[in-house]
């Protein structure tokens, strides 16, 4: 087989090893599949593909691994440290393969979970953000835009949001936990979700192979009329046979037990509530966590039924998706793939996948 050499880093992961699969079946490049364990290779070698088993951040396998590959895609999951410190690693052996241009898969979480009015790639990026994740993602993109400035190796990266399709966590956790009755909407899941099929990610991947325009870019990506949450979810609920009107609505409170619950939990000691009662409240909160984690006294009872995290108030609460207008301007980029098909297609492995569902073509 002619053409470029395209090598992906993290090619056992969800959106890498569909990039391989497309890039394979697509004939026009030929694909080298890196993985850090041989096991990532299980779904590639099928194909007969001549993977390579590197760790990102281990320079003597990662150089073998990228010689003679002239586009290098980085969508290697992981976890905060993992995604900082890879991104220096992988842009020097990238530049000492010889290669062109380095494909970063960022996320649209760089702008938050719920992202501001009128958020595009030219609003400013922020570390000061509550989850971990978002800000490793910034970092990381600080990062390679830094390299590129004094590098040889051209430097794109691309922001998906919610990336949905077969083998994706985004539907088989949510079905998991639909069966378990763990499901929940936040303020009812009315918030918009900013989904993508994960063959629409890997279309604008292929795209960003050669664009004259993107080096040096960040590109946000998205799809027409993005579903609110409680759509996302009734999708797959639905394929389940699941009711919605048994996927609970809640709320989220993100701080923690003041000192009312922890002196509450204290209420059938009066010894205890009388001490704590007389001393300064700074004191007496420092107290009741303390004999609370220690193990002397009962935790406060924590609520039951389905819970939201941090991460699903904001996702369930975001009012707008940030706009992708550049990536069509640029990229050419235009979601092939319409929501309707990417759904059949979810839904269809559902069922492969050995989930019990209720399988309707029409879905």
């Amino acid at each position: 087989m002619t053409g470029p050499v395209v090598a992906v880093i993290g090619a056992g992961g969800f959106i890498g090893n569909r990039l391989v699969e497309m890039l394979h079946l697509g004939g026009a490049h030929q694909v080298r599949p890196i993985v850090r364990r041989a096991s990532g290779l299980a779904l590639a070698s099928r194909f007969g593909i001549d993977g390579r088993v590197a760790d990102a951040l281990d320079v003597p396998a990662l150089d073998a691994a990228l010689a003679g590959c002239d586009v290098i895609v980085h969508a290697l999951a992981g976890d905060a440290d993992t995604i900082v410190r890879s991104v220096p690693t992988v842009y020097r052996a990238a530049e000492r393969a010889g290669a062109q241009r380095l494909i970063y898969l960022s996320s649209a979480m760089v702008h938050g979970q719920s992202p501001p009015p009128g958020c595009d790639e030219t609003t400013p990026l922020s570390r000061k953000q509550p989850l971990r994740y978002n800000r490793a993602k910034v970092m990381a993109e600080e990062r390679l835009f830094a390299l590129r400035r004094s590098g040889t190796v051209e430097a794109v990266a691309l922001r998906p949001g919610i990336v949905y399709g077969p083998r994706s966590q985004w539907i088989g956790g949510l079905a998991d936990r639909l069966l378990a009755g763990q499901a929940c909407l936040v303020d009812g899941g009315e918030g918009v979700c900013n989904a993508i099929y994960v063959d629409n990610v890997v279309d604008a991947v292929i795209r960003s192979f050669d664009a004259p325009q993107a080096d040096g870019g960040a590109f946000l990506l998205g799809e027409p009329e993005p579903p609110t949450w409680r759509e996302f979810t009734a999708r797959v609920a639905s394929a389940l046979g699941i009711d919605m009107a048994d996927v609970p609505s809640v709320g989220f409170r993100q701080k923690g037990p003041g000192l009312k619950d922890h002196i509450d939990s204290l209420r059938q000691s009066a010894p205890v509530r009388a001490a704590l009662g007389a001393l300064p409240a700074s004191l007496a909160r420092g107290l009741a966590a303390f004999w609370e984690a220690s193990g002397a006294l009962p935790a406060s009872p924590s609520p039951s039924g389905p819970q939201a995290t941090l991460e699903m108030a904001m996702l369930h609460r975001a009012c707008q998706v940030p706009s992708w207008a550049k990536a069509r301007a640029m990229l050419g980029y235009d979601a092939p793939i319409a929501p309707e098909e990417g759904w059949r297609r979810t839904l269809a492995w559902l069922a492969f996948a050995g989930y019990p569902t209720r399988w309707v073509a029409d879905v």
